[in-house]
């Protein structure tokens, strides 16, 4: 399982066990998974995708602008806006 984190200025809007999450980066969209790489990106207006263990559909989360890191510890998304 992947540790996601969802974070704006405001307030901390997720922080769940998920399957995946595909991110909007600003270079295009990028999976995460369990074990993923370190990697930061900058992320662009648009959905995050969530799987969730079992689901066949994604749940969307809306973003706008922010950064993207994934480290040993999972992915947190720091948004400057998510609905």
């Amino acid at each position: 399982m992947l540790h996601f984190e969802l974070v704006t200025p405001e307030r901390l809007v997720r922080s769940e066990e998920v399957h995946m999450v595909v991110v909007p980066g600003s270079e295009g969209d990028f999976g995460v998974l369990e074990g993923h790489a370190p990697i930061m990106s900058t992320i662009r207006d648009g959905n995050i995708e969530l799987y969730k263990p079992g689901a066949t559909t994604p749940e969307l989360i809306r973003v706008e602008g922010g950064f993207a890191e994934v480290n040993e510890r999972g992915l947190t998304v720091l948004a400057e806006r998510a609905e």
